[in-house]
């Protein structure tokens, strides 16, 4: 039986499409606009076909004859236009914040996947009485799919991250079926920080022979680098923010920090300012770099590949770009070991059929 094949829309650095290769996929395409983000998908699915470029710009014809055997199509569009103003087709198509989100569809339409999903942030849900959520549902429908969706918390599948994602998937009618979000494995052991990053600690003090495991999850994310620990580039804040955050225990935030330490008195500073990891928990989400949380035991943020193992890239995915490049690439990512959950049950509907 031949692979199925998997094209990426709006792929970041391929989050989404890690996980449906460890399914077993076959990942034969990405497009995304950002440079270092496709730069590493390619270095990391060596055999696909990438653009980086305007998606609106790559023609129909080109399309169908790149990815023209593809089986399940991905991606993340946006799709903020969508609202209670605009929920006609013709406003649909009007309105300029969803000109993305057509592309998608564009895409459907030409290339008639078997399964598609579409990945967003839980907001779009609620978002003007729930309009977005009626309004991707309504489009996908018409386009011969019969649609499923749900918020998903990453935690709750193996990913040590509180990550709050929605998923739609849509699968072919003649299928004559609908993705069953409850065949997900439920109440999966949850994964700490600890056992996700605790073998790292070594290297803040140079130690760089070989590090020990200490947990099933470091096993897991090891298991293919032959111990090399890529991106882990550790940089200190200036002595400021350092002398901050030494009063933060794990789990607290910047209202553990004295006041003469701030230079203006405020009381209404995000929760997430100053935020220290806890060792023994699930990590907050995870975000593109913005001194938003810090390391549980260092007093500074954590690496690159710190943020990938809370993510779940295993060791061996290589980002490429400058360090805030990188960070951005991770923080956008859809978490590989929740994607690789959700493929495996496509994998068996489409096997099945």
């Amino acid at each position: 039986m031949r692979k199925l094949k998997v094209v990426d829309l709006f792929s970041g650095c391929g989050g989404l499409s890690l996980g449906f290769e460890m399914a077993g996929f076959d990942i034969i395409g990405g497009i995304d606009f950002d440079k270092d983000s496709i730069i590493t998908f390619q270095k990391n699915f060596k055999n696909s076909i990438t653009f980086t470029e305007d998606i609106r710009k790559i023609p129909d014809s080109i399309i169908k004859k790149t990815y023209k055997d593809v089986d399940v199509l991905v991606g993340g569009p946006p799709c903020q236009g969508f609202s209670s103003a605009n929920m006609h087709q013709k406003d649909i198509k009007d309105d300029k914040r969803n000109l993305l989100f057509l592309e998608f569809l564009r895409f459907v339409k030409i290339l008639r996947p078997k399964v598609i999903l579409i990945e967003n942030v839980s907001g779009i849900l609620t978002k003007n009485d729930s309009f977005a959520k009626n309004g991707i549902e309504s489009q996908l429908t018409d386009l011969g799919y019969e649609v499923s969706q749900k918020v998903l918390f990453a935690s709750n599948y193996g990913v040590p991250q509180k990550r709050k994602r929605n998923f739609f998937i849509g699968i072919k009618k003649s299928y004559k079926k609908s993705f069953d979000f409850n065949l997900l494995p439920q109440n999966k052991k949850k994964v700490t920080v600890e056992e996700a990053i605790s073998d790292l600690y070594a290297l803040e003090k140079g130690i760089n022979n070989k590090l020990p495991v200490l947990s099933d999850y470091q096993k897991l994310m090891r298991k293919n680098s032959n111990n090399k620990i890529l991106n882990h580039e550790i940089r200190y804040p200036n002595d400021e923010v350092i002398k901050r955050i030494r009063y933060v225990k794990e789990g607290g935030n910047w209202q553990d920090v004295p006041e003469n330490l701030w230079k203006t008195k405020r009381n209404n500073r995000h929760s997430s300012a100053y935020r220290r990891l806890n060792s023994k928990d699930v990590s907050i989400t995870i975000d593109t770099g913005h001194m938003n949380y810090f390391h549980p035991k260092f007093d500074r943020t954590p690496t690159v590949r710190e943020s990938a193992r809370i993510q779940s890239f295993p060791d061996n995915f290589e980002f490429t770009g400058k360090t805030g490049s990188q960070l951005k690439q991770v923080g956008n990512a859809v978490p590989p070991i929740l994607a690789k959950e959700i493929a495996l049950i496509i994998k068996k509907y489409l096997e099945e059929k």
